[in-house]
């Protein structure tokens, strides 16, 4: 959407407003003047980046004047993080920061709420298709939404990673982990920890190669062949065997139609599908055995427990943004600044917080992050895609709407909208 002036001036004014009325409650991050700061303003395509401030006053005042669309610090350390020179800057090492977002990963709700617009034969409809389903082009519209189930299950990989992972596996300390709600649509994890900092990119693929199961060798886990029997992943094992073990048994527990679902889309054929579900009941009366470790059936070879393995790796490990992770020189929303593609706050949480937080109807006033949410003011809209999403927000619904649909709502959604660029205000601000 080509930018309307009145609809700048008015989310410049305020986000301004948002950052006067805050200025003294804004978090400080640890080790705030080495932290390399960066922006994104409303008018400019361009980031500013490699800018340092002494204190958190110095930020609040550069945050009041300039208003700024995105804010972002370092998970870098750097002796002078406003030298533009990388090589320069003096480098002390990096957070560990895992990006949960559900641009990522696929999740059923997308296909409720996502949707797409053909700009050749103007058809339109909801999910995610590589191309037009009515005409094959590729020059489609696509609309990304969120809604409470997405922004849910990407809360529950944030506790899928740190319980499953990061704290039993790499004996992280709790007090290390920061946690913040990203303001759109997905939660950010930053791990302050000397050893963490001290890693190499490398070193760093490797806890991303971990988290996710890419590239996991299933003989050293255990899976090997003796005298034609097929042994599996011993029941007393740690680490990924065990996370393997636990999601197999998981889905051996599931009906029959899950199962078949699920060695159809790891590519396995009918014949061997039948085979596996015929003898499912004797091999998990086996597989709960912790004496026994034979993970023999009729037609399955080594190579397709590989597959299968594969397919559960695929299950159990992390979504995450992988680039994330492994960059040193990665820039993080700023936590209790505002998002600039939907006008919420980036939350921070604690871990107890994390459990019960809902961003789109968050129960405790201290720690939502829709900050605009005053009913009393209606705003004026005009829509300006060719379709929005509904989004139930606070207990409410807003839409569906279409193209040229003349709407009045409350001013959180109005900044929502606004910043989601599917509409315009019908009010001169």
């Amino acid at each position: 959407m080509k930018k309307n002036m009145s609809l700048t001036r008015f989310l410049i004014r305020t986000f301004k407003d948002y950052y006067k009325k805050n200025a003294a409650v804004l978090p400080k991050v640890s080790n705030f003047p080495k932290r390399e700061f960066a922006f994104l303003l409303w008018d400019k395509s361009v980031m500013f980046r490699h800018m340092g401030f002494e204190n958190i006053d110095t930020l609040n005042d550069y945050l009041i004047n300039s208003a700024p669309k995105h804010v972002y610090s370092s998970g870098s350390l750097y002796a002078h993080p406003e030298i533009p020179d990388m090589d320069k800057k003096g480098y002390e090492g990096c957070d560990l920061i895992i990006d949960i977002d559900v641009d990522h990963f696929y999740t059923p709700c997308k296909d409720d709420h996502d949707g797409w617009y053909c700009n050749s034969c103007f058809k339109r409809g909801k999910g995610m298709p590589p191309a037009c389903p009515e005409c094959g082009s590729l020059k489609l519209k696509r609309i990304s939404w969120i809604c409470e189930k997405c922004l849910n299950i990407a809360k529950k990989e944030v506790i899928k990673i740190l319980y499953d992972s990061l704290i039993p596996d790499f004996g992280i300390d709790e007090t290390s982990v920061m946690i913040a709600f990203s303001g759109h649509r997905g939660y950010h994890l930053k791990i302050e920890d000397d050893i963490f900092r001290e890693l190499s990119s490398d070193a760093r693929r490797e806890i991303v190669d971990y988290l996710t199961g890419d590239n996991l060798n299933f003989e050293i886990l255990g899976l090997k062949t003796r005298s034609g029997i097929v042994y599996g992943l011993s029941q007393n094992s740690i680490g990924w065997a065990k996370k393997l073990n636990k999601e197999i048994e998981y889905l051996l527990n599931q009906p029959d139609l899950d199962i078949e679902h699920f060695l159809l889309d790891i590519g396995l054929k009918k014949n061997q599908i039948n085979s596996f579900l015929n003898q499912k009941d004797i091999f998990l009366e086996r597989f709960t055995n912790s004496e026994l470790n034979d993970w023999s059936i009729e037609g399955f070879d080594i190579n397709k427990w590989k597959i299968f393995l594969k397919g559960i790796s695929e299950r159990v490990g992390a979504k995450i943004d992988e680039p994330v992770s492994i960059d040193i020189h990665r820039l993080i929303r700023y936590p209790g600044t505002l998002h600039g593609k939907t006008g919420f706050k980036v939350q921070e949480l604690s871990l107890q917080e994390l459990e019960d937080f809902n961003p789109l109807d968050a129960a405790d006033k201290s720690h939502d992050p829709i900050v605009f949410d005053q009913q009393d003011i209606d705003i004026n809209l005009e829509i300006v895609e060719e379709f929005v999403p509904a989004s139930k927000i606070k207990g409410f619904t807003y839409g569906p709407y279409n193209k040229g649909d003349n709407i009045t709502v409350p001013k959180h959604i109005a900044v929502y909208l606004l910043c989601k660029e599917v509409a315009k205000p019908l009010t001169i601000f």
